[in-house]
């Protein structure tokens, strides 16, 4: 189990590291999109830690409902924010509308990076190193 839990762990590392590097480029599409992709993979690998399976999905709001307690009650409103990225930055086709101003820009990645760096500070501090 500590593998796997580590794997998500590593997985959510480097798309923190991409993010970061989005951010140098001001690929800010990407900058949201690796950023979700972090805090996902971090959220299941914390799901596997408490000892659960986490659900098959790539929805962070559909993760946050498995987390014991109140994990994350302080930030609730800031990682929902972050589906919001989860289509639209990877697909040209994207449903028009999703973001109101088509692409997110560059405050959106820097909330989303800034939340993808709390959430894997708390959630590597807890679950240890890799």
């Amino acid at each position: 189990m500590r593998e796997e839990i580590d794997r998500w762990i590593e997985f959510a590392s480097e798309d923190l590291e991409m993010a970061v590097l989005a951010w140098e480029q001001k690929i800010y599409n990407q900058v949201c999109f690796h950023s979700q992709q972090c805090v996902e993979k971090l959220l299941k690998g914390y799901i596997l830690f408490t000892g659960k399976l986490y659900p098959r999905s790539h929805k962070v709001a559909d993760i946050l409902r498995l987390l014991p307690g109140n994990a994350f009650s302080d930030m609730h409103e800031e990682l929902l924010l972050l589906d919001r990225f989860y289509v639209t930055t990877r697909y040209p086709d994207a449903l028009p509308g999703m973001l109101p101003s088509g692409m997110p820009s560059e405050e959106d990645a820097r909330k989303s990076l800034q939340t993808a760096r709390l959430v894997f500070d708390r959630l590597k501090g807890e679950m240890g190193e890799v």
